[in-house]
């Protein structure tokens, strides 16, 4: 067994130190040789050597010494020391340190008086400690308070011995009388927490008498009686719990940040009075506020989160106050701010809501740092939500947010184009000043992506003839001039959009490489594809230029079949708006133009990639579309793809309901229960805050939230047999995983009829677990069985194995029997739940993660849905995929699952599935993850369970 010790040094085991060595340097006049061979001796002790032969050396040479380092030393030595033989006895060499233990506590120096007390408070021998009791006691009363604060400590450990209420009888009585006498903060801490843990009773009356005092007392004591209540409130179900209740609110104006971060703590951990919820909430509150740390912020913003769940009616009147919280420039301090103010919306505070995150979004514009763009981006997400969910805002924010869809930042600029999107559809009033505005500050967006769902916005919603035609002409006029490239007399290939001379000394590289043209002959080329733009999606738009020519002379002809399919959605929208067919049919022609200048350019060797397949397909069926047009492509065109992007609004919202209804589900009483009728109750000497807890009280047990519904079954299922039946010891585990630990409760049965001694459960663990501490020897009588507890630290989500034996001798047998145990094996299913995450945050993280494990489909289960379901069931993760997506028997199944372990590390899981000829499944389920032991334990996981069925 290993022993515990206070002290760790650092030992270089290159160089170890002889004994030989030690001991001439202890037995010599010099100070300094003599501290360092102490060190060394120390050191050596620390690392397993005996040393027994420097003992008498050091009783002989080191104690009579009276320098202080060397005193300190030797109190260091003797704690670490063996101090009994093999059987248990003392070693009669002990007694030999009495008598210089007992001259230090009566020294006339207080550091090795104090010194000496406290190394006391380390020695568990009885046999040692019985003739210094008088001496220790005398202590109590001197005059330094140094020395009477390791005094108290001394006497409490003393006290705790197994025979120590026979040692000092009358210790809490003693320290009782010191702590109505005492004036030094540390020592009344000291003898307040000497009562709190040996005589309860005692500390509870010392507190009751001395209530009104309490604010004045110090830091370090009024964090003990804080602990005291939440001792006592535990363990007494609540018995005057109003009047520690209302100590609690006197603490919570302490000077003292710490204990007032306790108070509320322990005030919420207490009472669910209105009241008491109201105050811890403002002191969390005042401490965001006021203090500089980050971690402090954040530790505070984790209460406040754990308070809106529970409590959310009483914060959200304090909304405005966590908001304030925004003026810290720390990203991840604004996030947690955001993410709880988004829940605790309501009609009545929105609008200021909104107010001050518009304000936040206009900050970011003159501010200089950094980060600015990522902030925005998550004040747009959280000006959305708002709109999305009080649809009267938008109109309030739209305009604002539309200035920035040519940000620099591409991420946020998505954000505000799907913002616009989703409030254009929900908020039809806003429709005209929106198409306005878009079509306005089309010229200013500068990704792709943002250009490609502005174009949506356009082709979708510009209803009137007046719209149309400007939707068109901004189109155009950001296309520019046809053809994109011509080939010259000289036989170079250029732009014909001809820029301002500043600007294409500036942006344009020329590059000359031979090109065949149609004759054959050779020409050299010049490449408007390696315009010389920051990235091939982003570019400098503006009027002069036009942005969307710049982003097609990149090779993006996803944007181009875009941008077909919003000139032909224009173009049928002005067949129904337009009574002139010569109009008509001119901005027809010109939309077929610029598609056939478009799949030129695609065909040329001006860019280095031709065009793509999909979008070459599309933009024909565009041209084959205004060439000859039939009712019913029309109404797909015009009506079904808005009905679409309807339809996955409601589910969003819907599903977005469910979420809430399941968050808001609360248990109930059984029809059997106990109904307590508080307005029956005599409210004689309550004050109105202990009324409140008691009424609060009273409601918990009528919904049952006291009710402990520990399910038997699930226990059953936990509990796992460690050895076999005819083993001469029974053992078996019940495992309990508590986030970052598990407990193991080994329940150990002795068959045999002998007395088994120096029984031991030793274990050894694979993976990120991490033994805490090792259990102790037991003496297991015949026929009884003993509970031994094993604590394991988990440190990150990956599957671990925990291995063990019981080891044990008889009084017949002189070796050691030791019984192998059956393998553990720790479940990543305890460390993941289902979480949800929006489609870009997936495709970003799948894009970054570099773990990647791939598993191929092979089970029983012959239905696409059947075995989505059971792969959720058996991953415990959340499908990301809307459900009318797998609506539908097409043979195929692709499906997006998320999960996200209590450790924060994320899993991504990508399923798609075909099915065969003969009924089969085939195909890959993906697993990525940024850390290699979650992808790997989740696809072994996978590939146990995918058979479905028993398995």
């Amino acid at each position: 067994m290993e022993k515990s010790c206070s002290l760790l040094v650092h030992f270089d085991k290159g160089t170890p130190a002889i004994a030989n060595e030690i001991k001439e340097a202890l037995e010599g006049n010099d100070v300094l040789a003599k501290i360092d061979a102490m060190k060394k001796a120390v050191s050596l002790l620390l690392n397993g050597e005996t040393l027994p032969q420097l003992f008498i050396t050091i009783i002989r040479y080191v104690l009579p010494s009276e320098d202080h380092t060397i005193q300190r030393l030797l109190l260091l030595y003797l704690e670490i020391i063996d101090k009994k033989d093999a059987s248990g006895k003392l070693l009669p060499e002990m007694i030999l340190i009495c008598q210089n233990l007992r001259n230090n506590l009566q020294h006339p120096n207080e550091y090795i008086r104090g010194v000496t007390l406290r190394f006391l408070c380390r020695l568990h021998e009885t046999e040692i400690i019985e003739p210094l009791i008088p001496s220790v006691l005398q202590n109590l009363e001197h005059r330094h308070p140094f020395i009477r604060r390791n005094a108290i400590f001394a006497v409490m450990s003393i006290y705790k011995l197994p025979q120590g209420d026979q040692l000092l009888v009358d210790a809490p009585e003693m320290i009782e009388k010191a702590l109505s006498t005492e004036h030094d903060q540390s020592a009344k801490r000291n003898a307040f927490l000497m009562l709190f843990t040996c005589a309860q009773e005692r500390a509870i009356n010392y507190l009751f008498s001395h209530v009104d005092k309490i604010p004045e007392w110090g830091e370090q004591l009024q964090m003990v009686v804080l602990e005291l209540i939440r001792k006592v409130c535990r363990t007494d179900k609540g018995e005057k719990k109003g009047k520690y209740i209302t100590i609690i609110i006197s603490l919570l104006n302490a000077t003292s940040s710490a204990v007032v971060y306790e108070c509320a703590g322990t005030l919420v951990s207490l009472s669910s009075a209105p009241t008491a919820i109201k105050a811890a909430a403002n002191t969390y509150g005042q401490l965001l506020l006021s203090q500089s740390d980050n971690n402090v912020k954040l530790i505070v913003l984790d209460r406040l989160q754990e308070l809106k769940s529970s409590h959310r009616e009483i914060m959200v009147d304090m909304v405005m106050d966590v908001l304030r919280a925004l003026s810290s420039p720390n990203l991840d301090i604004r996030r947690k701010t955001l993410d709880i103010i988004l829940d605790l919306i309501t009609a009545r505070n929105v609008n200021e809501i909104v107010q001050m995150l518009k304000k936040e979004v206009v900050k970011t514009q003159s501010g200089e740092l950094e980060k600015n763009g990522e902030y925005r981006q998550m004040l747009i997400q959280a000006i959305h939500s708002c709109a999305i969910k009080f649809p009267e805002v938008a109109s309030t924010v739209v305009h604002l947010l539309m200035d920035f869809l040519g940000d620099s930042n591409i991420a946020s600029a998505i954000d505000v184009v799907i913002f616009v999107r989703e409030i254009i559809e929900t908020n039809p009033k806003l429709r005209v000043s929106i198409v306005t505005r878009l079509l306005d500050t089309f010229y200013q967006i500068r990704a792709a992506r943002v250009c490609a769902g502005a174009l949506w916005i356009v082709g979708e919603y510009c209803l009137s003839l007046s719209e149309v035609e400007s939707g068109i002409a901004t189109i155009k006029q950001c296309l520019g001039e046809l053809p994109f490239f011509s080939i010259t007399e000289e036989g170079e290939v250029t732009d014909t959009f001809k820029k301002p001379p500043q600007q294409a000394s500036s942006i344009t590289v020329s590059s000359r490489r031979p090109a065949v043209l149609s004759d054959g002959t050779y020409a050299t080329q010049n490449a408007a594809s390696e315009t010389a733009f920051a990235a091939p999606t982003m570019v400098q738009g503006s009027l002069s230029s036009g942005n969307l020519r710049s982003l097609l002379l990149t090779g993006d002809f996803f944007l181009a079949a875009v941008v077909a399919c919003t000139l032909t959605k224009l173009v049928l929208r002005w067949e129904e708006v337009q009574s002139s067919k010569v109009e008509v049919n001119k901005a027809a022609t010109h939309a077929l133009l610029i598609m056939v200048s478009m799949l030129q350019l695609g065909q040329s060797s001006v860019l280095p990639h031709p065009i793509d397949s999909d979008s070459y397909d599309r933009i024909l069926l565009c041209i084959r579309l205004l060439s000859n047009t039939g009712d019913d492509i029309r109404k797909i065109w015009l009506q079904s793809c808005r009905q679409s992007f309807v339809k996955m609004l409601s589910e969003k919202q819907l599903r977005e309901t469910e979420e809430l209804k399941a968050k808001a589900q609360v248990s109930h009483a059984q029809p059997d229960d106990l109904i307590d009728f508080y307005h029956l109750k005599s409210r004689k000497g309550m004050s109105q805050l202990e009324l409140e807890d008691e009424v609060q009280d009273d409601l918990k047990r009528a919904t049952g939230e006291f009710i402990n519904d520990g399910n038997d079954t699930n226990k059953l299922n936990r509990i796992l047999q460690l050895t076999g039946f005819s083993d001469p010891v029974y053992a078996e585990a019940y495992v309990t995983v508590h986030h970052y630990d598990i407990v193991l409760d080994v329940t150990v049965i002795n068959r045999t009829k002998e007395t088994l001694q120096n029984l031991c459960l030793e274990l050894a663990t694979m993976g990120d677990l991490k033994l805490v501490e090792r259990p102790q020897n037991y003496a297991l009588a015949p026929e009884s069985s003993k509970q031994i507890k094993a604590n394991i630290k988990v440190s990150s989500t990956e599957t671990g194995v925990i291995f063990g034996n019981i080891v044990y001798e008889t009084s017949n047998v002189f070796e050691r029997t030791v019984v192998v145990l059956n393998d553990i094996h720790i479940d990543i299913m305890d460390y993941i739940s289902p979480a949800f995450c929006s489609d870009a945050a997936f495709r970003t993280m799948w894009a970054e993660f570099e773990w990647e494990n791939k598993v191929a489909v092979n089970t029983t289960i012959q239905d696409e849905k059947e075995f989505l379901d059971h792969i959720m069931k058996s991953t415990n993760m959340k499908c990301l995929t809307a459900p009318s997506t797998l609506d539908g028997e097409c043979g195929f199944l692709a499906a997006n699952l998320y999960a996200k372990s209590v450790f924060g590390e994320d899993a991504l899981v990508n399923i798609s599935l075909e099915k065969q000829g003969d009924g089969k499944l085939s195909g890959y389920i993906r697993i990525r993850s940024k850390t290699q032991g979650i992808a790997l334990s989740l696809g072994d996981k996978i590939t146990l369970k995918q058979k479905g069925g028993g398995s």
